[in-house]
């Protein structure tokens, strides 16, 4: 049993320390190429989850380069602004650069830097499935919540229902090997349904409810679908192609992923799908 009861006080300061340039390199890549095209979408749809409201104190959790955050500013008013919370120095710096009003803290999701009950509702999209201990994460999620306080929480779901992803996956694993493929596969790795109730059973997330959603992905094209990958996520993940590596994979994506590209606008779209989760502090 993870379930975390102890009062856990600050310790971490408002400012992180500097990112690297590498670093925040990386997050600009994030903001430009994945918020907007994959993130983006599922921001409404966590919030709507969590029941967010106007005057209410907000966490989020794993929050990058603050997608989530930004909405929840503009609902909640600017008396009580949220706080976003994430590892990367690199993700805080590009949040605070956009948002500077915004609190933004480091911190980990596994002993987070807050008091028992300081938020109304938290919320994390995407960040679950890369915490080394899930239940202890979702529990000091519970402990930072007031009783009768909100969570929501965004997962992918299976791989074998992204289809776009698990085709770049086997792309990556014929020409790239093992290691490029498990580390796209990677973010899926919490698309069982029933083990996201375990955890939050063990958890003891109290009245939870698990809805799978349907969703897409939209790129301007698939060059920058399957660049965001090469050069942005895969070296997050420290796998790094060279561009002999890359320019073969770019023709194999062109030609085996063709179906996802819209003759309209030219746009690269395909369907994804995750679960969104959510339950009550008791």
């Amino acid at each position: 049993m993870s379930t975390v009861k102890t009062k856990c006080e600050p310790e971490t300061t408002a400012l992180p320390p500097s990112a690297s340039p590498t670093e925040v390199a990386a997050a600009r890549f994030y903001e430009d190429k994945f918020v907007p095209a994959l993130f983006k979408y599922w921001s409404p749809r966590v919030i709507s989850a969590a029941d967010i409201a106007a005057g209410q104190r907000v966490l989020d959790i794993a929050c990058g380069t603050g997608v989530v955050t930004r909405d929840v500013a503009a609902i909640v008013g600017d008396a009580r602004p949220p706080v976003g919370l994430d590892l990367s120095a690199g993700m805080l710096e590009v949040a605070r650069s956009i948002a500077p009003q915004i609190e933004w803290r480091q911190g980990n999701a596994d002993r987070l830097p807050f008091a028992d009950g300081s938020f109304d509702r938290v919320v994390c999209q995407y960040g679950l499935m890369f915490f080394p201990d899930p239940v202890r994460a979702l529990s000091e999620m519970l402990r930072v919540l007031r009783p009768g306080g909100r969570l929501a929480v965004a997962v992918w779901d299976s791989l074998a229902n992204n289809r776009g992803f698990a085709d770049k996956v086997k792309i990556l694993e014929q020409m790239a090997g093992p290691e490029a493929a498990a580390a796209l596969e990677m973010p899926f790795c919490l698309g069982d349904p029933f083990s996201l109730r375990d955890f939050a059973e063990e958890a003891g997330i109290g009245d939870y409810e698990l809805h799978t959603h349907p969703g897409e992905a939209r790129f301007p094209d698939m060059h920058e679908f399957v660049d965001a990958e090469l050069r942005g996520w895969l070296p997050v993940m420290n796998v790094h192609l060279d561009e002999e590596s890359i320019r073969p994979i770019h023709a194999e994506c062109a030609r085996r992923l063709a179906g996802y590209n819209n003759a309209v606008d030219g746009a690269f779209v395909m369907p994804t799908s995750a679960h969104i989760f959510r339950g009550i502090r008791r």
